[in-house]
């Protein structure tokens, strides 16, 4: 198998219903971990993005990763009307039967981190645990739940979201609005991933869901992961879901963006491994060899191998250039190279 074959992991379909379901396997870890994407999603674009590829490598490299388009979304089928929440829980059960799964870990993101709640409290038999970042109870204000959206701000965001597929802005991830090549990515993936129109139905019937009443009858461990300075969806919803699932553990994270692989990832990829796993990555990792790599490292590793320059990669990956020096001398130690081309072979029999 090449490198470019690596990059993006086999396509195959389940079905519920009618309705065909894209989703990709990657890993053989020790447990199975289904990530269950909020916003929208397109499955081979997904991997086009270092950031975005590398933080689903790591999750790969301690499970058994399944990845999926939802119904209306990415390389699933297109649908007329947004999927229920039966649907969605169909969906999942679904991808799980179809990838040879009985029992998995939950990481859902934003809207997704809702679903995967869902998910647990309707099957707690196929759920070992829950993992949500940026996920929130209801997604609008309500008696008893100051912390959502208003009516106006909603009807706000959804102009957002259309500036976003129309002028390609970034507005969920701060830290990047200003990084071309990733605005670039950024705006090919929403358009593959789904029209706008859809996007509008999906947001509009997501946002009529209250997760409220199922909170406490959930049993599963659940690690709620969130930013203090998320601008999308405040820490506070972290808080609720934290202090109403019985078995819950909050870890607020610093940083201002929405989405988990933007920003310090690596905090946010420990803090679930060491979740899943009861163990702390650093303390099984060796120090020499293929295995000792950080996920930095190997991130390094593969851009320098494409070609980018150490003032491109460190642009890429917002960090100092000393910062990318740094991580290609250890790289260099723990894989036993000497020359940038010893380098580049090993990258290439790693599949990096």
């Amino acid at each position: 198998m090449n490198s470019v074959s690596r990059l993006w992991p086999e396509v195959r379909y389940a079905r519920n219903g009618r309705v065909n379901l894209a989703y990709q396997v990657v890993g053989d870890g020790p447990i199975d971990l289904v990530l269950v994407l909020g916003f929208v999603s397109h499955l081979d674009a997904s991997w086009e993005e270092p950031r975005l590829a590398g933080f689903l490598r790591h999750l790969a490299s301690f499970s058994r990763l399944i990845l999926f388009d939802k119904r209306g979304c990415g390389m699933s089928d297109v649908v007329s009307q947004p999927p229920t929440i039966d649907e969605r829980l169909g969906d999942l059960a679904a991808v799980m039967d179809a990838a040879g799964s009985r029992r998995a870990a939950l990481f859902g993101t934003s809207e997704g981190g809702g679903v995967a709640l869902r998910f647990a409290a309707a099957h707690p038999e196929r759920v070992r645990a829950v993992v949500t970042f940026g996920a929130f109870a209801r997604a609008l204000r309500g008696a008893g739940y100051p912390w959502g959206w208003s009516d106006e701000e909603f009807r706000a965001l959804l102009a957002e979201l259309e500036t976003i597929w129309l002028e390609g802005a970034e507005l969920r991830n701060p830290t990047l609005r200003h990084d071309a090549r990733y605005r670039r990515w950024f705006v090919r993936y929403l358009r593959l991933a789904a029209s706008p129109g859809m996007l509008r139905d999906l947001m509009t019937a997501n946002a009529g869901g209250d997760l409220r009443p199922l909170l406490p009858r959930l049993r599963q461990p659940a690690l709620i992961l969130h930013r203090v300075g998320d601008p999308w969806v405040g820490v506070d919803h972290a808080r609720y879901l934290a202090a109403h699932i019985p078995a819950a553990r909050l870890v607020e994270l610093g940083g201002v963006d929405h989405w988990p692989w933007i920003g310090d990832a690596e905090e946010v990829l420990g803090q679930v491994e060491s979740f899943l796993l009861g163990t702390k990555p650093e303390a099984r990792r060796p120090r020499f060899g293929p295995e000792a790599l950080t996920k930095r490292e190997r991130e390094v590793v593969r851009l320098t191998a494409q070609g980018y320059t150490a003032p491109e990669i460190a642009r890429l990956l917002v960090v100092s250039e000393r910062t990318v020096e740094t991580h290609l001398a250890h790289a260099y130690a723990k894989l036993g190279v000497a020359s940038r081309l010893a380098l580049l072979r090993e990258a290439e029999r790693l599949g990096l």
